[in-house]
């Protein structure tokens, strides 16, 4: 095997082992493929050279899998690629919308204690005193908290 074939097997083995730490989690066959490539690789560099280029490999193992290690899990490195945004929005208040206990209006899914009511023509999430309101029942606010009303049924 010429020194071409076991460079391969150490890319190979190198990869294989960076996946195992940055892709997949755990103990898995990437990372014992990676160990299993880059130690054929020294040990066809010791049968099929001296002992000389066979200590030469192995440095380099060595020396290339502390180096690529090093370079994977610098912060550096994935700040270049992860996502640097703010989310500024906020949460729709509802008390900024003008409704007022009393208001009346329809429950659009089953509010079990929580739903989707439309009131006003407006959308909103309602939530039930604890009993189950079905949906297109007639309601009518009780409560108005900051994201959401707090809604009844309306008796007929």
């Amino acid at each position: 095997m010429t020194l071409i074939g076991i460079s391969l097997l150490i890319l190979v083995g190198i990869i294989l082992i960076l996946l195992e730490f940055l892709v997949v989690p755990g103990v898995t066959i990437a990372g014992i493929a990676g160990f299993l490539f880059m130690g054929g690789a020294v040990y066809l560099a010791f049968e099929n050279f001296d002992n000389t280029t066979g200590l030469i490999v192995l440095g380099t193992v060595i020396v290339i899998m502390i180096v690529s290690l090093v370079f994977a899990l610098r912060a550096k490195t994935w700040k270049k690629i992860t996502l640097n945004t703010d989310i500024d929005s906020k949460v729709s208040e509802v008390k900024d919308s003008g409704l007022k206990v009393g208001d009346r209006g329809n429950a659009l899914t089953r509010l079990n204690p929580m739903g989707s009511v439309l009131i006003n023509e407006q959308k909103l999430e309602g939530h039930s005193q604890g009993q189950l309101i079905v949906e297109k029942t007639p309601v009518e606010i009780i409560r108005v908290e900051n994201t959401y009303v707090v809604v009844k049924p309306i008796e007929k």
